[in-house]
């Protein structure tokens, strides 16, 4: 598999778009993504299960088959995939220092101090 066919390559719009169809619908056909997608993204039929077969082919989807038609479903939760990019953007931009994250966060004003508070309490909870 090529480095392009790799799950820890960050996903397109469009990829975004397939995987936010199946996490809402719960599963679907070609077909019924390829409608969901227009008029943002009007894409060919062949075009549709060419992205299937990619998503699928990186972990993303997984099909099972109903009669002659594949129905396609997300093989990852969001919030693992949200946690994966995190943890890559960690890696990146912040020499892998959760810490270094989460203050640029707060310096940003992306997360406030609250936030934070509210955070480390569920993380003591939890331990």
């Amino acid at each position: 598999m090529t480095k392009r066919n790799t799950r820890s390559e960050s996903l397109t719009e469009l990829q975004q778009a397939i995987l936010d169809f199946f996490w809402s619908a719960g599963s679907g056909t070609a077909e019924q993504l390829r409608e969901a997608l227009q008029p943002a993204h009007p894409l060919k039929d062949s075009s549709v299960r060419t992205l299937l077969r990619r998503l699928e082919a990186r972990g993303y989807l997984k099909h099972r088959l109903e009669g002659k038609v594949f129905v396609y479903e997300a093989a990852v939760a969001p919030r693992s995939l949200a946690a994966r990019a995190v943890a890559g953007i960690i890696r990146r931009f912040c020499s892998g220092s959760g810490e270094k994250f989460l203050v640029g966060m707060v310096d940003e004003k992306v997360l406030s101090m609250d936030e934070i508070r509210r955070l480390a309490r569920k993380i003591r909870s939890r331990s």
